[in-house]
């Protein structure tokens, strides 16, 4: 418990910071950033679920995390460089991704 604690005070942190500091993306890349945290936020929640489930492994975790991004991220430029927008296949399938793991993750919550 004190684990999911420093989770969630870093992931606060974070948030606050990230708030403080004006980034200014352009209109270019947006949809490389948005997909690519999509994909993060993927990884994220799938490491979380695995460490309910007992079953973390924190190099199954980072390899996943950047095969995640690099491959949303190599989809969004594909389907820009054909003139098709291959990037929302892939906000579809993290999408699907980020529900499905909420979802075991709360059942998972409310058990305990």
């Amino acid at each position: 418990m004190i684990l999911f604690g420093i989770l969630v005070f870093c992931l606060v942190l974070g948030i606050i910071i990230g708030l403080q500091i004006p980034i200014a993306i352009p209109i270019i890349y947006v949809q490389y950033m948005s997909i690519g945290i999509l994909a993060a936020l993927d990884s994220v929640l799938g490491g979380f679920r695995a460490h309910l489930e007992g079953n973390y492994d924190n190099v199954i975790f980072l390899t996943g995390f950047v095969t995640n991004v690099l491959l949303a991220a190599g989809l969004a430029y594909l389907g820009d460089r054909l003139g098709v927008e291959l990037y929302l296949a892939a906000i579809v399938a993290f999408g699907v991704r980020v529900f499905n793991n909420m979802a075991i993750i709360r059942r998972d919550l409310l058990k305990k």
